[in-house]
């Protein structure tokens, strides 16, 4: 059965940090691309970083360059998510979601998909 288990949300104010944790298990890891996606009120759900579990390769959203970083460890399948200088506008539930590579990294793209964590920065 395959689980991808997100946690380390939370409350922060502007400018601090996170990490969340995605723990993943049921499939290969060195098979699949794990990214993770965020969902704000009254907002559709968007990409924000992804990581090859093959490669390592990385991808991220223009709204998060420079201030997020995503890695893996691939001994513990688990993928982080290194969040500085947040914003408000980062506030949203994070869910970590996977695909068989080769994938587009797109919500309609994953296979699987993990409960969400919130984040909520205050201002």
């Amino acid at each position: 059965e395959v689980q991808l288990q997100a946690s380390g949300g939370g409350l922060v104010q502007a400018g601090g940090s996170l990490r969340l944790s995605c723990a993943a298990s049921g499939f290969t890891f060195d098979d699949y691309a794990i990214g993770w996606f965020r969902q704000a009120p009254g907002k559709e759900r968007e990409g924000v970083s992804c990581i090859s579990g093959s490669d390592g390769s990385t991808y991220y959203a223009d709204s998060v360059k420079g201030r997020f970083t995503i890695s893996s460890d691939n001994a513990k399948n688990t993928v982080y998510l290194q969040m500085n200088s947040l914003k408000s506008e980062d506030t949203a539930v994070y869910y970590c979601a996977a695909a068989k590579i080769p994938t587009y990294y797109n919500v309609a793209s994953m296979e699987y998909w993990g409960k969400g964590t919130q984040v909520t920065v205050s201002s």
